[in-house]
């Protein structure tokens, strides 16, 4: 009967074999409610909560199993009676974790502390207190000291830790490659792409086929080049200049169509989706995107064939734009320029003597290009 009362949320259950009626702090209806548990470095925690204007503070003692950015259920506690402590702030409301209902993480990375015949492993974090116990024969070469990744595979409940695994050494801290790794590790950014993308990605084709050159707007013949950092890894976007007529030129400005190579709802978009971006670290990229279409399909490489979406319109010399299309396109970039050597030939003024190789460093497309930039910039 006490059970059923319980499961009716009549009873609470504070602790095995204890029972007491669910009240609750103010005159709302809900006996529990659920929130994300904010860990604190003592051990205590804070339940953001869409069900109360402030949070609901957790002590040590009633965090249950839960960690940092769990989601939880929680157990309204009713007032202090008179002569019961009573929190330094009066108005703070209090609870019990009473469930765990999903997991933030299951993975964590720590320092090891190999015993004779256990191990923990110390996550890093200011709000991450909860040792994670490693049986010897799940350190998987692991030393005592080595930074590792450890996976929750069992919480008992009489258990005070979780029961983990090593599922990767990265060395000793203080090494370059060990702080890097541990950084990317830490915050979730992920290294490799999942078998499923994988998969993916062995379907697609590199190949552009006649069929989807007719369905574009060929600019494969207008000259095309990209301005990018010395260091870019991969080209996003491209730039076509060309003179119509005197006085008036055709500017297109075009981005790789990813959208080509990537279909709503496949593996590929739900993983790009998940990551949000790619990730600049100083001496690498965690792309958004696998290396396939990242740095080779969808980057506009000198001297390649590529699909994009276009704005393209043509301009007056007096920044007067006469005329706007958008859409798809297939483009031919013909120099990959840097930012200082677009700068070195802004900075150039036409030879009269050696035509040809001012055609070479698109001279007159620059020049074009910059004097319009600096209309449009007095402008805004």
């Amino acid at each position: 009967v006490l059970n059923e009362l319980v499961s009716k949320k009549v009873l609470i259950e504070p602790k095995k074999g204890k029972f007491r009626m669910a009240t609750h702090y103010s005159r709302e209806e809900t006996k529990t409610i659920s929130g994300i548990v904010d860990m604190t470095a003592k051990g205590a925690a804070f339940i953001i909560s869409d069900s109360f204007k402030d949070d609901i503070y957790i002590s040590r003692r009633n965090t249950n199993t839960a960690m940092h950015g769990d989601e939880v259920a929680v157990s309204i506690m009713a007032p202090k009676r008179k002569g019961q402590a009573r929190p330094k702030d009066q108005s703070r409301i209090e609870g019990k974790i009473i469930e765990v209902t999903k997991r933030a993480r299951t993975s964590f990375v720590g320092i090891l502390e190999v015993h004779a015949n256990f191990a923990f492993l110390i996550p890093d974090g200011k709000q991450s207190s909860t040792h994670i116990f490693i049986p010897t024969e799940k350190l998987k070469g692991a030393e005592n000291g080595h930074k590792a990744i450890a996976k929750i595979v069992d919480w008992p409940e009489t258990a005070k830790n979780p029961f983990g695994e090593i599922t990767k050494v990265l060395g000793f801290p203080g090494e370059n490659e060990t702080e890097r790794l541990s950084v990317l590790e830490e915050h979730g950014f992920s290294v490799g792409f999942p078998k499923k993308v994988k998969q993916e990605l062995n379907q697609i084709s590199l190949a552009i086929s006649q069929k989807e050159i007719n369905k574009r707007k060929d600019f494969r013949k207008i000259p095309t080049f990209t301005i990018d950092p010395a260091d870019a890894k991969d080209f996003d976007d491209a730039l076509s200049v060309r003179k119509l007529n005197e006085g008036v030129w055709e500017i297109g400005i075009h981005i790789a169509d990813v959208s080509h190579y990537v279909q709503p709802g496949s593996e590929i978009d739900k993983e790009a989706y998940s990551r949000a971006t790619s990730v600049y670290l100083v001496d690498r990229v965690i792309p958004m995107l696998p290396d396939l279409l990242s740095n080779q399909a969808c980057s506009l490489r000198p001297q390649e064939e590529k699909l994009c979406y276009s704005v393209v319109f043509q301009i007056t010399e007096k920044a007067e734009i006469k005329h706007t299309w958008l859409g798809k396109t297939i483009i031919f970039s013909d120099k990959r320029f840097t930012y200082q050597e677009a700068q070195e030939v802004i900075e150039t003024q036409p030879s009269k003597n050696n035509a040809k190789k001012d055609s070479g460093m698109f001279m007159s497309e620059l020049h074009m290009l910059n004097k319009l930039a600096k209309i449009f910039r007095k402008r805004r």
